[in-house]
């Protein structure tokens, strides 16, 4: 397959928001065993809850979009013009080759719906940034 062969891609399960959803994700985590030094003191017993958003933060929000609807393209486009914080696009569905020729600018692809699995997006476009020591996801209806 040539890199310049437009290929479509698709993101199975994500359909076009018909109504827009606004929820948040807890990015906690439980250690579920001791994590140990060399010599094998405790440093973290099993059971300490963390957030990553206690040591570092999202720097860029996350835009998940459709690239075969015209719309959901324009207010992705018209969305990074906007936004105060950078953003980094994420194709659901299209070709991101095309758009990355267009755009001038990294366009990215959620592979296997890996990470609109993990964010629970079920409509698109979806917009995920940091609120607090959270994760908002926004799902946008046109």
């Amino acid at each position: 397959i040539s890199i310049d062969q437009p290929h479509r891609y698709r993101t199975p399960g994500i359909r076009a928001a018909q109504t827009a959803r606004t929820f948040y994700i807890d990015p906690t985590w439980t250690l579920d065993r001791n994590v140990v030094d060399e010599k094998g003191a405790i440093l973290y017993p099993a059971g300490t809850r963390v957030n990553p958003f206690d040591f570092d933060r999202l720097t860029k929000a996350l835009l998940f979009f459709d690239g075969r609807d015209k719309r959901q393209v324009a207010f992705a486009k018209r969305f990074m013009a906007e936004s105060k914080l950078p953003v980094k696009p994420i194709l659901i569905a299209g070709e991101p080759l095309k758009l990355m020729r267009e755009w001038k600018r990294e366009v990215f692809y959620d592979q296997g719906g890996a990470l609109s699995k993990r964010f629970s997006i079920a409509q698109s476009p979806a917009l995920v940034s940091q609120e607090g020591k959270r994760l908002r996801v926004d799902e946008v209806r046109l």
